[in-house]
């Protein structure tokens, strides 16, 4: 792998793909966690550890692991490392494990992490899926972190924690609310797009050719009369 490439496969999350703002994946966790840049940052950082993890234990198996069963095999190695993950935040860090609550167990079901495996580490060797996994989880953190930042910072008056005793007067407690944190996921994916001149969106055509479930499935029946008239 050359560094070319690596480079390529690494930040290719933080911009080009970024799983929040581009793939529009892992919406769930970034509305509820981004109220707090701590809870924000910690949720991020949490996910990076597991989406490293798996994705290299999933490279380092892909050959092993039964096609048939390889998406109960890939839930059931992301949940053991969510398992470990979370008891390595509830030992060392407590307050943060109270701000996560549920989320830190549907880490688990985290479609980022659950589709990296799928699209990438089942494919690649695994030095580029612990690279993809790296690039991912920055790019789910820094989304989250930003969010976070103008979610809490004009919402509370505050950043992780510490007040804005300019701001007190002047915040918007809409932005704190499941509303607020929509309307700001929504400019930021715009400015993106805006930033970006539209061509952050991987723009590629889909087909069932290869799929398993392909002569059974509406969609490949679909495709084939398509392709036939």
């Amino acid at each position: 792998m050359n560094k070319n490439t690596s480079a390529s496969v690494l930040l290719n999350g933080i911009l080009k793909e970024n799983p929040v703002l581009v793939l529009i994946l892992g919406t769930c966790p970034t509305l509820a966690t981004t109220t707090t840049v701590d809870g924000a940052f910690g949720m991020g950082i949490a996910a990076m550890a597991v989406l490293i993890c798996s994705n290299v234990f999933i490279s380092l198996l892909r050959k092993v692991i039964p096609e048939s069963m390889r998406i109960p095999c890939y839930i059931v190695i992301i949940a053991g490392f969510v398992t470990i993950v979370k008891m390595l935040v509830q030992a060392f860090l407590p307050d943060l494990y109270v701000t996560l609550g549920v989320y830190l167990d549907l880490i688990t079901v985290n479609c980022i992490i659950l589709g990296r495996a799928e699209m990438f580490a089942n494919k690649n060797p695994v030095v580029a899926s612990a690279l993809d996994g790296i690039g991912m989880g920055l790019g789910f953190t820094l989304a989250l972190t930003l969010m976070s930042t103008i979610r809490e910072v004009f919402g509370a008056a505050s950043f992780a924690g510490i007040a804005i005793p300019f701001l007190e007067n002047y915040k918007i407690e809409f932005f704190t609310k499941a509303p607020g944190g929509l309307v700001v996921y929504g400019l930021l994916i715009a400015l993106i797009y805006v930033v970006t001149h539209g061509r952050a969106p991987v723009k590629k055509s889909f087909s069932c050719e290869g799929c398993p479930n392909a002569g059974t499935c509406h969609g490949a029946a679909c495709e084939k009369k398509g392709a036939e008239s």
